[in-house]
């Protein structure tokens, strides 16, 4: 740490918030926000679970926490807090800044009994440091709809669609996506307001593209989906080159799901569906006629902290039975150090202190990587970051922790 003198660390003011916010978006490259997603922000903040650091009166550090519930495996809704707004000033570098916001946010964490921290890091290997782990990954694709052809589902042709302004059917997408929410796990129960953020379309997002869009499925008279997406219109030698942005889809049942990406796929005047974002296991995958065109890309998306190992880990089921104990290392959560008996199956789960002797030792870090069943144990185990000390405990426990369904994170925050 630089010599000089460290800042003042206190809960945000809402009279401050400016200042909060605009050191935030410096970090950020200092490019302004449209106005309307400044106001969403504002809205959104909950000021009395966010911290900034100061200078006298120069903001010089911000760290925020929303409140959401996360689906874990099983299907149950978790406490988390949606760790967002992170940034410490250039100016005030290796002075220990970053490290004092993420050692009060965790205590604060905790004695709001919410097991779970959640964030999208610009930057893994700075939250790594703090027992944050990578737990879901996003998929995105570039896929030429000239040429790839969509097989669907029985049923698809059942599907309504139709045209509507996304702020007319608000409501409606909303109910529709608070009913996927306990089907995967690292999908966020959100608070009322947090709809207003699949409506955000300021004008210097679109890059040339069309206002935001929506169409609407349906089926037996009720609302079974949504996509919202955009459509940039292009020409080349060979005529009409548009492309298709997709922002956001949910759908209820497989028919309609396929309805909604069949009806991307064959947008007039288009020959490129773009898509950021996704579940890593969305069907339409293994619906097209050829998966090379559809140039896949993988990133990490969310990564989980376990601000209390005991209660996280009792939280959701396995699905396969488990007995184990775990030597858990975490420096900076020392109250979840120690051992830890975990017991469970797909009907629940009990997880304790135990002074026996321990089958696997890791930190807490890859315990929040595999705690949401989409990275293996196993294969933290073959890269040398989990030890087994009992033979077979590794493959017992890996199997228990795995999902059927691949966790995901819908949206930043």
């Amino acid at each position: 740490m630089a010599t000089g003198h460290t800042a003042e660390l206190r809960v945000l003011r809402p009279e401050d918030w400016d200042k909060w916010y605009g050191n935030l978006i410096r970090a950020f490259s200092g490019v302004p926000e449209p106005d309307e997603e400044r106001e969403l922000w504002d809205s959104l903040t909950e000021h009395d679970r966010s911290l900034g650091a100061w200078d006298g009166d120069e903001c010089v550090g911000t760290a925020g926490a929303f409140s959401f519930r996360v689906t874990v495996p099983g299907g149950a809704s978790v406490p988390a807090a949606g760790v967002t707004g992170v940034s410490v000033a250039a100016t005030h570098r290796r002075r220990g800044i970053l490290t004092s916001m993420m050692r009060r946010q965790l205590d604060d964490v905790r004695s709001w009994g919410e097991p779970l921290a959640v964030l999208t890091a610009s930057e893994p290997e700075i939250y790594g440091r703090f027992g944050y782990g990578a737990a879901s990954f996003q998929l995105g694709a570039e896929i030429d709809t000239g040429r790839v052809r969509l097989a669907v589902p029985p049923g698809t042709d059942d599907v309504r669609l139709r045209y509507a302004a996304p702020a007319d059917v608000l409501e409606a997408c909303e109910a529709v996506y608070a009913h996927v929410v306990p089907r995967r796990p690292g999908m966020l129960a959100r608070r009322p307001g947090w709809e207003r953020l699949g409506l955000l379309d300021p004008e210097s997002a679109r890059e040339g593209a069309s206002p935001l869009q929506c169409v609407v499925a349906s089926r037996d008279g009720g609302t079974t989906g949504f996509a919202r997406f955009r459509v940039r219109l292009g020409w080349g030698p060979a005529g009409h080159d548009g492309t298709v942005i997709l922002k956001d889809l949910y759908a209820l049942d497989p028919a309609t799901e396929a309805a909604l990406w069949r009806f991307l796929f064959g947008i007039d005047l288009t020959t490129t569906l773009v898509v950021n974002g996704r579940p890593v296991d969305e069907a339409w995958q293994y619906q097209v006629s050829d998966i090379r065109r559809c140039r896949l890309r993988l990133r990490d998306q969310g990564h989980v902290r376990l601000v209390d190992v005991g209660a996280a880990l009792q939280a959701r089921t396995y699905q396969a039975p488990v007995d184990v104990v775990f030597e858990v290392e975490d420096a900076f959560c020392p109250w979840n150090a120690g051992r830890w008996r975990l017991s469970g199956d797909a009907k629940g789960a009990s997880c304790a202190r135990t002074s026996d002797a321990a089958d696997l030792a890791l930190s807490a870090r890859e315990l929040a990587e595999a705690y949401l069943g989409g990275v293996s144990l196993a294969a933290l185990g073959a890269a040398g970051r989990v030890r087994e000390l009992r033979q077979g405990a590794l493959a017992e426990a890996s199997v228990g922790f795995a999902s059927t369904v691949a966790p995901w994170l819908p949206h930043g925050f």
